[in-house]
C-alpha cells in the first residue's frame, strides 16, 4: 500500500505517507492563500524521510486523500458569489424565517436563552434575491398547479437584474416529484445560456438532499451554492498540483459522511468538517481491531477542539440534520461537536467575571501565537504553555519554529497579568486551567447527553496539542487511562487514508408498517424495495463512475423510524436490503424498539401509537486497504523502569505553589514500553507529552503512549 493523505487544518496542514511497510507522518503552516504550498511542505518533509524525490512518490502512490477547510473557511470569511433563491410562491419567507430558531442555531447554550440580545446570522440570501414562481406539487407527487413558465422567467430576469451569480432552486414536495425543478434548470439555460452569463452554478435542491423538511433542504442547496466557487477553485489547484507533479491518478476528498469520493463526485457541503471526521473514522477503526470499549475521541489542533464518540467496539452516531455555522443543513454528517480551544485560542481578560476566557478566536497559523514572532499581539494557548515551562524554544514543531518566550511573557503580562493584577506566570496557569476546564465541560456535556459517565470511556487525545493538555482535560472529568494513539498529532490525515469510497442516498417517505387502529402489519413491500432499488442505483452509478467494479460496490440499509407522530426519529440499521415478509418486518420493528428503549429509557416504547418509516437511506461504498492499527498500538503494561532524565528544568502546573523540578525526554530515544513518571515532559518531533503529578507514560511505537493516574501507593507523585 502507498498513499498520501493529507488534513488541512486552520493553522497546520498534515501528511500521512504510506509507503509500503514505512510510515511517515509530516506538518507544515497552512498556506491559506494557496493551499498547495502547504501541502508541498508537509509532503517534502515526509518523503525527505524516506530519502525518496517527489517524482518517485507522485508517480507511484496509489491514491492521494484531501480533508480539508476550505469550505469552512469561505463561510466564516463570507467568500463566495450573490446567491439568488427560487421557490414556490408563497413560500419565500421559509429561509428568512428559519422556524423561528434562526437567532439560536449554532450558539451555545447560553447564547441561546440570552433571547434580548438574540441576533440572527447575516443572511447568505437577502431578502431581495428571493422569488416565488407559480407552481405547486402535492405532498404524493401530485402536480396541482401546472409551472407559470412566462412568470419563471419574468423572475429569472429579476433575479439577474439584482446581481445574482448562482442560482438555488427549491420547490415545495420537490423530493417527491422534481419534474418542475428540472424544467426551471432548463428554462434558465435557455433564457441565459452559458455564453451570455458565464457558467453561473444551478442547483436543484432535490439533488442536494432528498429528504422533506423545506426549511432545512433550501438551506442546505444554498450553502451548497455558495461554497461551490471556492471548493471548486481550491480543490482544483490542488488537483492540478498533483498533475504538475506528476501523479495521474484522480484526486480523493474526505466527505463528513464519514467516506471519500472522487472530486468530480463531490459537493461542496460534504467537506465541511471532513478533517475533525476523518479523526473520527481512524478512532473508528483503531476500536475496531482492538479492546479498547468506549471511547471519546478529543483532537486538540492549533484552532479547533473537536469531540466524537465510538461506542460499543465502533458504533458511530450521525447527525441528520447538523448545524454548519449558523444553519440548519439536512445531510447526513458524522456527529462531533467543536469548541473554539486549540494551542492558538486567544486568551483574554472576561471584565465582567474578572477572570480569564479563552477563544472562539483563534490566532491562526498567520500571524500565529505571539511566540511565533510573526507579529501576533494577542496571548494564546501556546504563549501560555511556553511560560510555564513545556515547550522548548528550539525544539518546537520539530525544530522548524523558533519559538520567542520574551514576546510570549510581554503579552500574556500586557493582556491578563495587568488586569488581573497578577504575575505572568500565574495568568499563564489561568490560561492552561481555563482551556481544560472548558474542554473538560465540552466532553462531560456531550457524554451525559447520551446517557455516559466519563469515568466509562477511555480519553483518545490526538491532534498537534492533544497529548499536552490530555492529562488536565482528563483530571478535571475524572478519566483515569488516556490513549494518545500512533501518528497523534496527524491523526486526522491518518484516517483520511483508511477511509472507504462511500456514497449516501436517502429519500422522504411517509410509510406505516404497523397501523395501531386496524392492528395490522404492512403487508405488501414493492414499493418500498423499490425505493431501496433507486437508492441503490444511485450510488451504483456514483461509484462506477469513479472506475470501481460492480462486483466490489457493497449497499448498507438504514431507515429513520418513529412511534405514531412522535418528533423523535430513531435511525436504524436493516440488517438485509430487502423486506420480504412479516418475519423480517417483525426483526425490524424489534431492532427499533431496543435502540429506542437505549436511548430513551426501556419502557418508553410505545407501539400503540402506530410504527412508520419516515425516510430510507442507503449507503453505497467500496471496501478500501487499510492501516493495520492492532499491529501497532503501543503495550498498555509497564515493561520497563522510567529511564533517566536528559534534563531537567522547572515547570509549573495549575494547583501547584511554585515551579517543580521536571524531567524532560525525547522521545525517539525512549524504549518501547519504557514508563515515565510525572511530572515530565517528552518531546517529539510533532507534538509533546505532558505528564503531569500523578500520571505516567508507558511509551508505544509511532509516537503513541499511554497516559495512566497512578493509584494510590503505586508510587510517583499524587
Amino acid at each position: 500500500m502507498r498513499r498520501v493523505s493529507v488534513d488541512i487544518g486552520g493553522t497546520f496542514t498534515d501528511c500521512f505517507l504510506v509507503w509500503d511497510d514505512k510510515y511517515v507522518a509530516a506538518k507544515a503552516l497552512t498556506t491559506h492563500q494557496n493551499l498547495a504550498l502547504g501541502f508541498n511542505a508537509s509532503l517534502t518533509q515526509a518523503y525527505g524521510q524516506l530519502g525518496l524525490s517527489l517524482e518517485d512518490v507522485m508517480a507511484d502512490v496509489d491514491s492521494v486523500r484531501y480533508a480539508t477547510t476550505l469550505g469552512t473557511n469561505a463561510l466564516i470569511e463570507r467568500r463566495g458569489p450573490v446567491v439568488g433563491l427560487i421557490t414556490t410562491a408563497g413560500f419565500e419567507s421559509t429561509v428568512p424565517l428559519s422556524r423561528g430558531r434562526g437567532y439560536g442555531e449554532g450558539l451555545s447554550e447560553r447564547m441561546r436563552k440570552d433571547l434580548p440580545m438574540a441576533e440572527r446570522p447575516e443572511p447568505i440570501v437577502p431578502i431581495p434575491l428571493i422569488t416565488g414562481v407559480r407552481e405547486r406539487m402535492a405532498q404524493n407527487g401530485e402536480i396541482i398547479m401546472a409551472l407559470d413558465e412566462d412568470d419563471l422567467r419574468a423572475q429569472v430576469h429579476r433575479l439577474v437584474d439584482r446581481g445574482a451569480q448562482a442560482f438555488v432552486v427549491s420547490l415545495v414536495n420537490s423530493v417527491v416529484n422534481p419534474a418542475h425543478e428540472l424544467r426551471v434548470e432548463e428554462v434558465i439555460r435557455e433564457e441565459y445560456p452559458e455564453h451570455m452569463l458565464g457558467s453561473a452554478p444551478i442547483l436543484l435542491a432535490h439533488k442536494v438532499v432528498g429528504r422533506k423538511g423545506e426549511y432545512a433542504r433550501t438551506s442546505s442547496a444554498i450553502l451548497d451554492a455558495f461554497l461551490h466557487k471556492a471548493m471548486y477553485l481550491g480543490l482544483s489547484s490542488l488537483e492540478l498540483n498533483l498533475r504538475e507533479n506528476g501523479h495521474q491518478r484522480p484526486m480523493q476528498v474526505v466527505h463528513n459522511s464519514g467516506g471519500m469520493a472522487q472530486l468530480n463526485s463531490t459537493d461542496a457541503l460534504q467537506t465541511i468538517h471532513s478533517g475533525p471526521v476523518a479523526g473520527i473514522a481512524a478512532s473508528e477503526h483503531l476500536a475496531a481491531e482492538t479492546d479498547l470499549g468506549n471511547i471519546v475521541c478529543t483532537d486538540m489542533g492549533g484552532t479547533s477542539f473537536d469531540i466524537g464518540l465510538v461506542v460499543e467496539g465502533g458504533i458511530k452516531f450521525y447527525d441528520y440534520n447538523p448545524v454548519i455555522e449558523r444553519w440548519m443543513v439536512n445531510i447526513p454528517m458524522v456527529h462531533l461537536v467543536t469548541l473554539g480551544a486549540g494551542g492558538g485560542s486567544i486568551a483574554r481578560f472576561d471584565r465582567l467575571r474578572q477572570t480569564v476566557a479563552v477563544g472562539p478566536q483563534s490566532a491562526g497559523s498567520d500571524p500565529g501565537p505571539a511566540c511565533y514572532d510573526k507579529g501576533g499581539r494577542e496571548a494564546s494557548v501556546t504563549d501560555a504553555d511556553l511560560l510555564l515551562g513545556y515547550l522548548r524554544t528550539d525544539n518546537y514543531a520539530g525544530g522548524r519554529i523558533v519559538l520567542n518566550e520574551k514576546r510570549a511573557a510581554s503579552v500574556i503580562r500586557r493582556t491578563l497579568g495587568e488586569a488581573l493584577g497578577t504575575d505572568t506566570i500565574a495568568a499563564a496557569k489561568l490560561v492552561k486551567q481555563r482551556v481544560d476546564n472548558d474542554m473538560a465541560n465540552g466532553i462531560a456535556q456531550e457524554l451525559r447527553a447520551r446517557g455516559y459517565e466519563p469515568s466509562q470511556f477511555t480519553m483518545l487525545a490526538y491532534g498537534g496539542n492533544g497529548a499536552l493538555h490530555a492529562c488536565g482535560i482528563a483530571s478535571a472529568i475524572g478519566i483515569t487511562r488516556v490513549l494518545v494513539p500512533p501518528f497523534s498529532s496527524v491523526f486526522s490525515a491518518v484516517g483520511a487514508g483508511n477511509m472507504d469510497q462511500l456514497h449516501i442516498h436517502e429519500k422522504s417517505l411517509y410509510l406505516q408498517i404497523y397501523d395501531s387502529v386496524t392492528r395490522s402489519l404492512l403487508s405488501r413491500f414493492e414499493g418500498f424495495n423499490a425505493i431501496v432499488a433507486e437508492l441503490e442505483a444511485k450510488g451504483r452509478a456514483d461509484l462506477l463512475r469513479q472506475g470501481f467494479a460492480e462486483t466490489d460496490i457493497e449497499h448498507r440499509l438504514e431507515v429513520d423510524m418513529r412511534y405514531g407522530n412522535q418528533l423523535a426519529q430513531t435511525a436504524v440499521v436493516v440488517g438485509r436490503n430487502r423486506i420480504g415478509n412479516s418475519d423480517e418486518l417483525l426483526e425490524l420493528i424489534d431492532v427499533f424498539g431496543r435502540d429506542y428503549g437505549k436511548r430513551y429509557g426501556e419502557g418508553s416504547q410505545s407501539p400503540e401509537a402506530g410504527i412508520r418509516i419516515n425516510t430510507v437511506r442507503v449507503a453505497s461504498y467500496v471496501t478500501t486497504p487499510k492501516l493495520r492499527f492492532a499491529d501497532i498500538l503501543p503495550p498498555e503494561d509497564s515493561l520497563h523502569g522510567a529511564p533517566e532524565a536528559e534534563a531537567v528544568r522547572p515547570c509549573h502546573f495549575v494547583g501547584v505553589e511554585g515551579p517543580i523540578e521536571t524531567a524532560f525526554h525525547t522521545l525517539e530515544k525512549l524504549a518501547l514500553g519504557a514508563v515515565v513518571t510525572g511530572p515530565a515532559v517528552v518531546i517529539s518531533q510533532s507534538t509533546t507529552f505532558l505528564v503531569e503529578p500523578g500520571w505516567r507514560l508507558s511509551v508505544g511505537r509511532y509516537g503513541a503512549g499511554w497516559l495512566q493516574r497512578n493509584e494510590p501507593g503505586s508510587g510517583g507523585a499524587q
